[in-house]
């Protein structure tokens, strides 16, 4: 069998190398550069150190290497898309698009059809029952990664490859060290995908600017302070408001208005809810549903990256869809993806975006 392994240099990626030729394969190492780079060339992430210890993986096993861009693509997709919902005041979510649109999209389309599957370090598991492949949770719920792919198709699911989702980390670690991989103590990568290691706020404010407005309790509608652009703020959002007096959480904004709502309280109610409304969902296998009763179907959800499941019902809303959530549910918030699960969380069934609250 003929594999494609992506490593990026951290841990994660370079011990699915060590699995794979443990278990007697000689997989092809693709290293995708897809840092952020514009035609002022801005460049959000620097890859010399990734490129360095990818390069010494392949080498210490004797397998091929290239190095490959999908920049271009990058800008077009995700990071337009990016630009394009924070403009709209919703939350964007990256990594779900990056792992849709780039690693598993415009990688396979380019250079993956010559392989029978292709290897990522992502925690989740690839399940085959009843003659089709299904998403599965990883070992290690705190390091599950399928929130992140909740929104992959079938055609690449059943391409690919996850050579660590059933070990904890530490095990990973551990394999790592015993294999004298030099990425074995290497701290785990953080934040958006494409912009490495450039702040978020940098980026956004260089290409969407600065606009003073107003931050507006909800409740009175007194006027706290000011912001210097809504499209810097998030809900559930407590640090970076700079009011007294809290705590302070952003529960609303106005992208007509330039208006961020914040409401005082580490129990405000207004940061709490339990509907998820949703516009479709995207059903990565199939739906598991012949139909979905009035009363709905039990499943678990996220709507954030976390390691806990939470219990809820799905409710079928003509074309679109709503969870009701058992308990209520902090930071709500339009753009992102209510990702649901089977009721015992083990199938990732797929995702829907969550729309502007009713």
């Amino acid at each position: 069998m003929e594999i494609a392994a992506l490593v990026s240099g951290g841990v994660d990626s370079s011990v699915v190398v060590h699995q794979l030729v443990e278990s007697g394969y000689k997989p092809t190492i693709f290293y995708i550069r897809i840092g952020m780079e514009d035609e002022t060339g801005y460049m959000g992430c620097s890859a010399e150190e990734d490129i360095e210890i990818t390069s010494f993986i392949a080498q210490k096993y004797g397998l091929k290497m290239e190095v490959v861009s999908l920049q271009e693509e990058y800008w077009n997709t995700v990071v337009a898309y990016t630009l394009r919902t924070v403009k709209e005041g919703l939350t964007p979510n990256p990594d779900v698009m990056c792992n849709r649109l780039i690693k598993f999209g415009a990688f396979i389309d380019k250079w993956g059809k010559d392989f029978d599957k292709v290897a990522t370090g992502h925690y989740a598991q690839n399940i085959f029952e009843g003659g089709k492949y299904w998403l599965g949770t990883a070992t290690d719920r705190v390091k599950d990664q399928t929130d992140f792919l909740a929104q992959i198709s079938y055609e690449q699911l059943s391409k690919i490859l996850f050579p660590i989702g059933a070990l904890p980390k530490s095990e990973v670690r551990a394999i790592a060290e015993r294999a004298a991989l030099p990425s074995a103590k290497r701290k785990d990568s953080q934040g958006i995908c494409f912009l490495g290691k450039i702040n978020y706020n940098d980026f956004i404010r260089k290409y969407l600017g600065e606009k003073q407005g107003k931050i507006v309790e909800l409740e009175t509608g007194k006027v706290l302070g000011t912001h210097n652009g809504f499209w810097f703020h998030t809900i559930g959002q407590r640090k970076g408001l700079g009011l007294s007096g809290g705590p302070w959480y952003v529960v609303g904004k106005s992208a007509a208005e330039n208006v961020v709502f914040v409401s005082q309280g580490y129990d405000t109610e207004k940061q709490y809810g339990n509907v998820i409304p949703l516009e479709g969902i995207h059903y990565i296998t199939e739906c598991p549903w012949a139909e979905i009763p009035e009363s709905g179907v039990e499943i678990t959800f996220k709507i954030r990256h976390t390691p806990e499941f939470t219990r809820g019902t799905l409710l079928r809303c003509g074309e679109d869809y709503k969870i009701k959530s058992e308990s209520m549910i902090q930071g709500i918030a339009p753009g992102q993806y209510g990702v649901i699960y089977t009721p015992d969380s083990r199938i990732c069934l797929g995702s829907g975006v969550i729309s502007l609250l009713q």
